[in-house]
């Protein structure tokens, strides 16, 4: 099984936790033993952290493999990976790192597990510097699945920064290959949606606040709309500390879902979290893409796995992007191609088309 160890050196391009999740995920998933040194080599708290420890640890669970170097703080690590296996495995990030980060790193390989697979992912559901599970739940998870699976996520609790404390509970079942995805066209926007929530002792009223706010926000560019977004008040048992924050997500005639979200902090007023969302939505509208910018990187995976081409249209190609592309090029051989849009539509835009030409991962076990 074990061929000569790869070489990642996780201070190139974004530089950070993505280049871990990338590496790790494929290593587990093509069986090869990897090398990741420089891990977050330029960030203000180098080497890893308490969630990418528990991303490390949840992968070398997942295929019973070997972990060398995983402690807080350290910048190298060595992984050799085994066979992928199903059933119940979790990770708790003790702190309020991002479950839907846990999530993008462990999804792809249970697809090609041995039999289905339940993750109990916890820690921060709703964090900055991360999507949040609205995002992961109402645009990630449909557009996902346009690969040709299913999963099930279910928010157990809510859990925000500083503490977390959330936990969801992803179930799926393995797949023998993934289907290419091809999101190119489009279409025109006919729904926009969200929700604005308040958890803890936040007052019910930030929530129709901000909800509010970006409505009349997205009033001022998008006229002929009726805008939804439901204030919530998080229940008591469902939610864990104290936070609030925002997702809007706006869904086209052809199935698109693009998203604009923000989250609380002190001394922020609520107004502004609510503009800073409906901005976000309405940036990702503007650039012609299929997908918004948080949704191209979570795809290139799949895409690299997928047997077959995949296509997907992109505003400007995020640096979180490009990383994704570079490790699956370097680890999976998987064959990409970025070229301006040539659409006549698309000619006063900065519109690009991500192509893959897929590697036809088979899952060994099916």
């Amino acid at each position: 099984m074990a061929g000569p160890r790869v070489e990642v050196d996780g201070g190139i391009m974004e530089g950070g936790g993505q280049i871990l999740r990338v590496s790790t995920a494929l290593s587990c998933l093509l069986g090869l033993p990897l090398r990741v040194q420089k891990i977050r080599a330029g960030r203000s708290t180098p080497g890893l952290r308490p969630q990418h420890l528990s991303g490390l640890e949840m992968i070398r669970d997942l295929c019973d493999g070997q972990l060398e170097g995983a402690e807080i703080g350290s910048t190298e690590i060595m992984f050799t990976p085994e066979k992928i296996k199903g059933g119940v495995h979790t990770a708790d990030t003790k702190t309020a790192g991002s479950v839907c980060l846990l999530m993008q790193v462990s999804m792809p390989c249970v697809l090609f597990a041995a039999c289905p697979s339940e993750l109990r992912l916890k820690g921060g559901t709703n964090a900055e510097m991360a999507p949040q599970i609205d995002y992961t739940a109402m645009v990630f998870k449909p557009i996902v699945e346009k690969f040709g699976f299913t999963f099930n996520c279910d928010i157990k609790m809510r859990g925000y920064y500083p503490k977390g404390g959330g936990e969801v509970i992803v179930r799926m079942s393995p797949v023998k290959q993934l289907s290419p995805i091809n999101l190119t066209d489009r279409g025109c926007v006919t729904k926009i949606y969200g929700r604005a929530f308040v958890a803890g002792v936040l007052p019910f009223k930030v929530a129709k606040d901000m909800a509010a706010a970006a409505v009349r926000c997205i009033r001022k560019e998008i006229r002929d709309l009726y805008v939804n977004i439901q204030p919530v008040q998080e229940p008591k048992d469902q939610a864990f500390g104290n936070g609030n924050g925002i997702i809007i997500i706006a869904e086209t005639s052809t199935g698109c879902l693009f998203a604009g979200s923000s989250l609380g902090k002190r001394g922020v007023n609520a107004d502004k979290v609510g503009i800073e969302a409906a901005e976000m939505l309405l940036a990702n509208l503007r650039h012609g893409g299929a997908v918004d910018e948080y949704l191209q990187d979570q795809l290139i995976i799949f895409m690299a796995l997928a047997s077959g081409i995949s296509r997907i249209k992109t505003g400007p190609v995020t640096l979180h992007t490009q990383t994704a592309i570079h490790f699956a090029e370097q680890l999976a051989k998987a064959k990409f191609t970025v070229k301006k849009s040539e659409d006549e539509e698309d000619a006063s835009k900065d519109t690009y088309i991500i192509e893959c030409q897929g590697i036809g991962m088979t899952n060994p076990n099916l």
